[in-house]
């Protein structure tokens, strides 16, 4: 066994069959290379490793060069796609050998933190990896939106093919991920694949020329659903917006389902509003996200909280060791080693790393077996990591 980086024409023999098989209806068509070829641009900046055994491969993952927010400051990060195994090879420890390499050349060429989607999520908590909250799906009928058309609005809502609003919708998502915790975008080569397929509507609502809210969505049928994507807001005024656009649908469609973060609150939208907002989990189909830091150096410099303490990391390749965390003057200082006088807590890298993604606080990670955190060393990582909940918007 061997595991070798692909890329190019490689990938119509090697990572694109394994994929088809584990994630697509199969047998595949016979013009199905074809397919594969068009489908290479999108996934050609991506890093893929495979495993081979006697020249064919049994096994690969890939990584995709995105970009994420963590507490307010940009970084790059490595999204996890593409993970899979011939069925003749699986339980055989492929992917436990491909994904710490593909994880350090990653950290490597300047990637911190890596995120993804499971296809079990205590598979990937080995490696490091802590659940994030999933995105809730939001279904409403449009009669109930009725009062929004009674509504004063300043702004407007402009209507149009995807690929007709690809700039300014791709514009907008860059400005989200200049403000908001958790939220990725992918790099333009695979971001465009959305664009060139043009299968959905794009709702823009703009405000004095400023765009204020996004949403792309389709219309199932006549007198059916119209299904969206996530609900890209600024501002309350871009949701109510965005939400009376869709209230002129009462006589097409008789239900409305859209994605909003785990922080939203559709039941205050609007008075008398029916909705159900719903977090769906169920393994391998709807799977919320996870994420893990990969190295907690470059994290210097982050927005965190004012406290100071000692952290051991234990059993991981990439951040096992001694430091010290201190929020000096509201940003993260970073130093290897400890200072006696300093709490001292003993963390797993899913234990950081649910620190610093905001979605633990320091007294579950016993219970999760994440570490060990004593009331002293607790109260200075609460304070240094505030609990803070990220929308990870990007769905690769």
């Amino acid at each position: 066994m061997k595991i070798r980086k692909v890329a190019g024409d490689e990938r119509l023999t090697t990572t694109l069959p394994l994929l088809a098989y584990a994630f697509e209806q199969s047998p595949s068509g016979a013009d199905r290379e074809e397919e594969y070829r068009r489908y290479l641009p999108y996934i050609d900046g991506s890093v893929s490793l495979v495993v081979e055994d006697a020249d064919t491969a049994v096994a690969t993952a890939s990584a995709i060069p995105m970009r994420q927010n963590l507490r307010g400051v940009v970084h790059q990060m490595a999204g996890v796609a593409g993970v899979a195994t011939h069925p003749l090879a699986r339980r055989q420890g492929h992917i436990r050998a491909l994904l710490p390499q593909l994880l350090g050349e990653m950290r490597d060429t300047g990637h911190p933190i890596s995120a993804l989607y499971p296809f079990r999520a205590s598979f990937y908590e080995r490696f490091g990896y802590v659940g994030l909250p999933a995105t809730r799906r939001v279904t409403l009928t449009p009669a109930d939106l009725a009062p929004l058309l009674r509504t004063q609005l300043p702004g407007d809502v402009g209507l149009r093919r995807f690929k007709d609003g690809y700039d300014s919708y791709r514009d907008f998502t860059h400005r989200m991920l200049a403000e908001r915790h958790g939220f990725a975008v992918f790099p333009d080569f695979r971001a465009v694949r959305q664009r060139d397929m043009d299968r959905e509507w794009l709702a823009v609502a703009e405000v004095d020329g400023e765009v204020v809210g996004a949403v792309a969505f389709r219309i199932e049928e006549h007198g059916g659903k119209l299904v969206a994507g996530d609900l890209l807001t600024a501002s309350p005024l871009g949701r109510a917006l965005l939400l009376r656009f869709f209230a002129y649908h009462v006589d097409q469609v008789t239900e409305i389902s859209l994605l909003v973060a785990a922080d939203e609150t559709p039941e205050l939208w609007l008075t008398d509003l029916s909705v159900r907002a719903e977090a769906r989990v169920r393994y391998p189909v709807d799977v919320a996200p996870m994420a893990r830091v990969l190295s907690l150096d470059a994290l210097t410099g982050l927005a965190v909280g004012p406290g100071r303490v000692n952290v051991e990391i234990v059993e991981d390749p990439f951040i096992a060791g001694h430091y010290l965390l201190d929020g000096v003057d509201g940003k993260l200082a970073v130093v290897r080693g400890q200072e006696t006088s300093v709490p001292t807590a003993t963390l797993t890298a899913a234990g950081v790393s649910g620190l610093v993604y905001g979605v633990l606080d320091p007294a579950e990670l016993a219970v999760r077996g994440f570490g060990v955190v004593d009331r002293a060393a607790g109260a200075q990582l609460r304070a240094l990591f505030p609990r803070q909940l990220p929308y990870l918007f990007a769905d690769f």
